[in-house]
């Protein structure tokens, strides 16, 4: 019990510093939740709250940014965000395959997180590299023209 109110005293002190670094108009309030988002792996009901004292924001308004865009989340997420692409231009090319291939190797659903916290598997309509389907985007790494064979190699990379 005094552990969580450690805890919660530092990520308030921590979410103090980020608006402090980057501002509390309604304008900064997307770089604040990315920033949060990075720092905490995701944007905690104590954030919003937090958020809306210190930006002077409703907390509806925080959440509705914060559940808008798939950079942000309001769930705890993995160590490692894997989005795959299940666009036509991906599908067509071998997307179905190397999607069941990520699915068979992580043991999960779209939108599921390992039970290890290791991964997020996430799919997205278009990351906008149509040319170098089927796409995989790991964390920040783009990996394209990848097939079912390259799923393992590319997962391994991050052990």
């Amino acid at each position: 019990m005094v552990s969580d109110q450690i805890k919660e005293t530092e990520q308030l002190e921590d979410i103090r510093e980020i608006v402090e670094k980057i501002g509390s108009t309604r304008a900064d309030l997307i770089p604040v939740l990315q920033e949060i988002t990075n720092k905490f792996g995701y944007i905690s009901q104590l954030a919003i709250k937090e958020l809306s004292d210190l930006m002077s924001l409703p907390t509806k308004e925080i959440l509705s940014v914060a559940t808008f865009y798939r950079m942000l989340s309001t769930q705890p997420r993995g160590e490692h965000i894997i989005q795959f692409c299940e666009s036509a231009p991906c599908h067509v090319v071998g997307g179905r395959e190397v999607f069941s291939a990520l699915q068979d190797a992580l043991g999960l659903e779209p939108g599921q997180t390992s039970a290890d916290n290791k991964w997020t598997l996430l799919t997205t309509s278009c990351l906008g590299v149509c040319g170098i389907g089927p796409v995989i985007l790991v964390d920040t790494d783009m990996y394209g023209n990848v097939t079912s064979d390259q799923v393992k190699n590319i997962l391994s990379r991050y052990d």
